[in-house]
C-alpha cells in the first residue's frame, strides 16, 4: 500500500528528466522494520522498489536507446535503489543474522533480473552495501540512532582521568577509575547538524503478538517505559507498544507507518487506552485499515491468528482505504472512506468509554453471585449426593449454580445457598458446618482486608445478587465460532456465578435484540477477547449498544413473537445442550431459520432497509452510538 502511492506518481512522470528525479526520489527513500525478525518485510519491500525502479529503466530505455541500451559499458551505474536503504531492528541475534544475509540474496535476485533484462552481466561484488539490522531491543534504543549511528571508541587503561567537557558525559568526579572499558562518544558537531533531519519515509513491521498475560517480566518493564504515566496501560498488548514509539518519532513528520496487529487493539478496552494516547497526544490519523483476516504460516503446528493491518501518520490524508474481509480466509473488498476510527470502521475518531450506566434507556445488567469461598461452597454432582445421603436436611440448602461453562454445555454443578438459612440448621448438619468452617479459616488467612472481613459472615457468598424473579442469563466467554452467544431465560432457584450476565425480568424483545445479528455485529467489533473467544463486558459492550429507540408496537411484536419461535425451536432437543445447538456444523436447519426470522425482525426496529454486510450494520450502529451519546443541546458561538 506505501509502494501503491509511488506507483501512482510513476504513472504521471512522463518525461526523460521527470522519470530520471523519480528514480533519484525513490533512492533517497529509507525504511525500517522495528520489529523484523529474519528480514521478511524487508526483503518484500526491497524486491518491490527494486521492480519499480526497473519499470522506471524500462521506461528510459523505449525514450533513450543509447543510454540505457546494450551498448552500455556498465548496467550497475544506472541503478540507484540498493540494500542500504533498509534497516531493521531485532531483539534475538540469530534471526539479526538470517536477516542480513537474506537481504544479501534478494539483492542479488534482483540483480540477475536486471541482467536477463538488459542482457548484460552484471556483478554487485565485492559487497559494498548492506541494510543496516541492529541486534537490539526496540523498545528501549532510539530509532533514529540507526540513521546517525555514534561514533564510539573503547578505552582500556589501568588508570584514566576522564575529561567530561570533551565527551560529554554528566559533570561527575570520576577520580581514578580503574579497569575501565566502556564506548564513549566522539562529538562531530558539523556531522551531527547535517543529519539533523534525516528520518526514515517509511516504518513498517509484524511486532510481536504477546497478549498482556503472556508477557514476562522483561517485557513488562518494557511496557512500563513506553508507556509511562499512561493510565490504564496494563490492559494492553505488547504490539501496541510499538504503535506508540512510532507515534513518538514521526511527530513533525510526512513518515507513513504500517504494522500487522492482532485485532485485540481494535477492540475491547484496549482501544480506548491505546488510541486515547495516540490520538490525543500524538494527532494521529489512520490513512487505511485491512479489518480482521485470518493469517498464517507453513510452520508445523503453527496456529491461525486473526489480524489487522493499520497505516497511519501524524497527518491526515484526503484518501482513506479501508479493506473488509466477508470470510476472514478470503480476499479483501476494498472500499474508499472518509474516516477511519480505531474500531476500523468508517466514522468519526470514536472511543467507547467504560460506562457505568447503559447510553439506551433499557435495564442494566450485573454479574451473578460472587463467592469467594475457595471452592467450598461449591459441589459436584457426587459431593451433592453424597451430602444429602448424609443428611437429608441438607437438601433445602442445595441449589443448581451455573456459569458460563454450565449454561453453555448443560453440565450440572450445584452451590450451598445458606441466604436466611435457619442457624439450628446448620448446627445440625456436620457436613455443612465443616464448609463453613474452612471458608471461615480460608478467609481469615487471606491478605486482602476485604477478604478478612468477609470471614465475620462465613454462611453466605462475599457478592449475592441473586434475582429473585427468573431472569435471562448470558456467559462471559462465548466461542467466536458461534453466530450467536447462547442466550437462556433461568428460574430464580437457580443461582447465577459471577461467570454469568444476568438480566432480571427481562422479556422476549431484550432477549430478541441481544441473540440478534446485530446485537452480534457489535459484540464482533467491540468486544474484548480472550484467546480468540468473546468476552462480553457489560461496560464497553452492553451499556454502550445503541439499542434500537421509538420502536413502534407493530415492530416490538415482530421482534417477541419471532423470540418465541426461537425458543420454542430450542425446545425441540431437549437433549442438546446450546453448544450444540449453536455450533455452525450442528445447529438445527429450524432454529437457523427462527434466527434468520429474528435478525430481520429487529433490522426493522432500526430502519426499513436491509442492511447488506457487517460493515453496514456497524457502521449504522456507530452512527447510532454517536447520536446517542451527543450533547443534546449543541453550543452556538456568539458572533462578534
Amino acid at each position: 500500500l506505501f509502494l501503491d502511492g509511488l506507483y501512482a506518481e510513476f504513472e504521471k512522470r512522463k518525461s526523460i528528466r521527470a522519470l530520471l528525479d523519480f528514480q533519484e526520489k525513490i533512492a533517497t527513500l529509507r525504511f525500517l522494520d522495528p520489529a523484523c525478525g529474519c528480514g521478511n518485510f524487508l526483503i518484500i519491500a526491497y524486491r518491490e522498489l527494486r521492480e519499480l525502479e526497473l519499470k522506471i529503466l524500462r521506461e528510459l530505455k523505449k525514450s533513450n536507446e543509447k543510454v540505457y541500451g546494450i551498448g552500455f559499458l556498465n548496467i550497475g551505474d544506472i541503478l540507484k535503489v540498493k540494500i542500504d536503504q533498509f534497516y531493521g531492528i531485532e531483539y534475538d541475534e540469530f534471526p539479526a543474522r538470517i536477516a542480513e544475509v537474506a537481504m544479501y540474496l534478494i539483492d542479488h535476485q534482483m540483480n540477475l533480473k536486471v541482467q536477463l533484462e538488459f542482457g548484460q552481466y552484471f556483478s554487485s561484488l565485492p559487497l559494498k552495501k548492506s541494510a543496516t539490522i541492529f541486534n537490539g531491543n526496540a523498545l528501549r534504543i532510539d530509532w533514529s540512532q540507526l540513521l546517525n549511528p555514534v561514533k564510539t571508541i573503547d578505552i582500556q587503561a589501568d588508570e584514566a582521568e576522564i575529561i567530561v567537557r570533551e565527551l560529554r558525559e554528566p559533570t561527575t568526579k570520576y577520580g581514578k577509575v580503574r579497569l575501565i572499558v566502556e564506548k564513549y562518544k566522539i562529538v562531530d558537531e558539523f556531522e551531527e547538524a547535517k543529519n539533523a533531519n534525516v528520518h526514515f519515509d517509511f516504518i513498517l513491521g509484524n511486532p510481536p503478538f504477546i497478549g498482556k498475560q503472556l508477557q514476562n517480566e522483561s517485557q513488562k518493564a518494557d511496557m512500563e517505559l513506553v508507556f509511562n504515566g499512561v493510565q490504564g496501560a496494563g490492559v494492553l498488548d505488547y504490539v501496541s507498544a510499538w504503535y506508540l514509539k512510532a507515534a513518538q518519532y514521526i511527530q513533525n513528520t510526512a513518515i507513513k507507518v504500517a504494522f500487522v496487529s492482532t485485532n485485540s487493539i481494535s477492540q475491547g478496552e484496549q482501544v480506548s487506552v491505546l488510541w486515547g494516547v495516540l490520538f490525543n497526544f500524538y494527532k494521529i490519523k489512520i490513512h487505511f485499515a485491512h479489518r480482521t483476516f485470518s493469517w498464517s504460516n507453513e510452520a508445523k503446528g503453527n496456529a491461525a491468528v486473526h489480524c489487522i493491518i493499520i497505516g497511519f501518520a501524524a497527518f491526515d490524508s484526503n484518501e482513506k482505504r479501508l479493506f473488509d474481509y466477508e470470510n476472514i480466509k478470503g480476499e479483501p473488498v476494498e472500499r474508499k472512506v472518509k474516516n477511519i476510527n480505531p474500531y476500523l470502521v468508517e466514522g468519526n475518531d470514536t472511543l467507547l468509554q467504560n460506562r457505568k450506566k447503559p447510553i439506551s434507556n433499557i435495564q442494566e445488567i450485573n454479574y451473578g453471585s460472587f463467592a469467594l469461598d475457595d471452592g467450598k461452597f461449591t459441589l459436584s454432582q457426587e459431593e451433592k449426593d453424597d451430602l444429602i445421603a448424609s443428611d437429608s436436611l441438607a437438601i433445602k440448602y442445595v441449589k443448581q449454580f451455573i456459569g458460563g461453562r454450565e449454561l453453555i454445555r448443560s453440565e450440572k454443578r450445584y452451590c450451598l445457598w445458606l441466604l436466611n438459612a435457619n442457624p439450628n440448621d446448620i448446627k445440625k448438619i456436620t457436613k455443612i458446618r465443616e464448609r463453613i468452617e474452612a471458608v471461615k479459616n480460608w478467609r481469615e488467612n487471606s491478605n486482602r482486608a476485604n477478604t478478612k472481613k468477609l470471614a465475620s459472615t462465613p454462611s453466605i457468598f462475599a457478592e449475592i445478587r441473586q434475582p429473585k424473579t427468573d431472569y435471562l442469563a448470558f456467559p462471559t466467554l462465548s466461542s467466536e465460532n458461534r453466530n450467536y452467544i447462547p442466550i437462556a431465560f433461568l428460574d430464580s432457584e437457580i443461582i447465577a456465578s459471577n461467570q454469568l450476565y444476568i438480566l432480571p425480568n427481562a422479556d422476549n424483545f431484550i432477549f430478541g435484540i441481544l441473540t440478534s445479528i446485530m446485537h452480534m455485529t457489535w459484540v464482533r467489533s467491540v468486544a474484548g477477547r480472550f484467546k480468540s473467544d468473546y468476552r462480553y463486558s457489560a461496560s464497553i459492550v452492553y451499556n454502550n449498544y445503541p439499542f434500537p429507540q421509538n420502536v413502534s408496537v407493530a415492530n416490538k411484536k415482530k421482534v417477541e413473537e419471532a423470540a418465541q419461535k426461537v425458543l420454542d425451536a430450542r425446545l425441540k432437543y431437549p437433549s442438546s445442550s446450546l453448544a450444540d445447538l449453536y455450533d455452525p456444523l450442528s445447529m438445527p436447519p429450524d432454529l437457523v431459520k427462527a434466527h434468520r426470522a429474528l435478525d430481520k425482525a429487529v433490522d426493522l426496529c432500526y430502519r426499513p432497509q436491509a442492511f447488506v454486510n457487517e460493515l453496514t450494520r456497524i457502521e449504522y450502529l456507530f452512527g447510532l452510538y454517536e447520536e446517542y451519546t451527543a450533547p443534546m443541546f449543541k453550543i452556538e458561538k456568539k458572533k462578534k
